[in-house]
């Protein structure tokens, strides 16, 4: 008995010039887009994610180093003051970056049950720019920090 395979539709040098055009994709890379999120893309972003409310400055401080060695890997600490109760705490906490590609680097959905609104995370920055935290509350308002990080090394 005999048992022969059959290729389904594609012969062996459609499936070599195939895999060669992968190949020197993958050599050259996708497009890089340009790390282009202005100051108004920022603001656009605050809007939707905080439903318009006005954002007030304060209660939000951010911890990250005045200057950064190596942008792929920036140290940032976020602590938003607030009781933590039932009735009064952080609903989310959004950051933006002005030079990264996008302006939403993250956002952290918390409740009363976190005990503290904190948490650290290293982002990665594409240049020197301001990053920017924006605390949802509990009664809808918001509240931010902002702080310029000069980047040496590219990053993103």
């Amino acid at each position: 008995m005999s048992c022969e395979l059959k290729s389904p539709g594609i012969n062996r040098r459609e499936m070599l010039t195939a895999s060669a055009a992968l190949l020197a994709f993958a050599a050259v890379g996708a497009p890089v887009r340009e790390a282009n999120a202005t100051p108004a893309e920022v603001a656009d972003a605050i809007k939707k994610l905080t439903n318009n409310a006005a954002v007030k400055p304060g209660k939000v401080a951010l911890d990250l180093p005045d200057i950064a060695d190596n942008g792929a890997t920036v140290p940032m600490k976020v602590t938003v003051e607030s009781p933590m109760t039932d009735k009064d705490h952080v609903k989310a906490i959004h950051i933006f970056a002005e030079g990264n590609p996008r302006p939403v680097v993250m956002s952290v959905k918390i409740g009363p049950r976190a005990g503290k609104a904190e948490f650290s995370i290293r982002i990665r920055m594409a240049q020197t720019q301001n990053i920017q935290a924006v605390a949802v509350m509990s009664d809808g308002q918001a509240f931010s920090g902002k702080k310029e990080v000069k980047v040496t090394a590219g990053g993103c």
